[in-house]
């Protein structure tokens, strides 16, 4: 009798279960990152037109929008940095509403989502240094763009590491069970790494307002 052959490319009723999940997180996720770089794109475009127009994000001088958008930083790929967000988002969402559809990706889309991901990643972390140490000030919306492109980079990672995990060499293997097992910490950590950052910078703000 002929054996059998397991298809390398067949989805697994877990992994349609994963990819759908973290199809939500890129609609969702995507739609608020999308949200937020309009919001900023048409502040930006309002302080163009007069250097004396407030934005509704800057609060105070330290939740500052206005303080950050003058800033070469928020240009910094040679074009405003909310029309990347625009394009961005906008193409997450709707590869969210692809995964949400049940419709499966081929591999070398997910290896070409890892690599956005993973670039988009590093970027808002050089964002997030150059906010805190040089510029002094927090754009809130730019915050949230922040937390949804965390998660977004870590969900896909760990997504690509569940699809992969077997093809992983032994003495990995086991560092790779423990990342998708804490999963959930080590992203919680992450959040609070940033959050006490944040605390300390401007610790002498902070302690005015108590």
């Amino acid at each position: 009798m002929p054996q059998s052959k397991t298809d390398p490319t067949a989805v697994t009723p877990a992994a349609a279960v994963n990819a759908r999940g973290l199809g939500w997180l890129y609609l969702v996720g995507g739609l608020i990152g999308l949200l937020c770089a309009v919001v900023l794109l048409i502040e930006k475009t309002e302080l163009l037109k007069n250097p004396d127009y407030v934005p509704s994000c800057s609060i105070n001088p330290i939740l500052s929008c206005g303080s950050v958008m003058v800033t070469p930083q928020a240009d910094a790929l040679g074009i405003p940095n909310p029309l990347i967000g625009v394009t961005g988002f906008a193409a997450l969402a709707m590869l969210g509403a692809v995964l949400v559809s049940a419709t499966s990706l081929r591999a070398w889309l997910w290896v070409a989502t890892q690599a956005v991901v993973s670039l988009a990643v590093v970027f808002i972390h050089w964002l997030i240094f150059q906010s805190l140490y040089v510029i002094g000030a927090l754009c809130p919306y730019c915050m949230i763009v922040w937390v949804v492109t965390i998660a977004v980079f870590w969900h896909t990672t760990i997504h690509n590491l569940r699809r992969h995990r077997g093809s992983v060499a032994s003495p990995a293997h086991r560092g790779v069970a423990m990342l998708i097992e804490y999963r959930a910490a080590v992203l919680t950590a992450w959040y609070l790494v940033i959050i006490v950052l944040i605390a300390i910078r401007f610790w002498d703000y902070w302690v005015t307002l108590l």
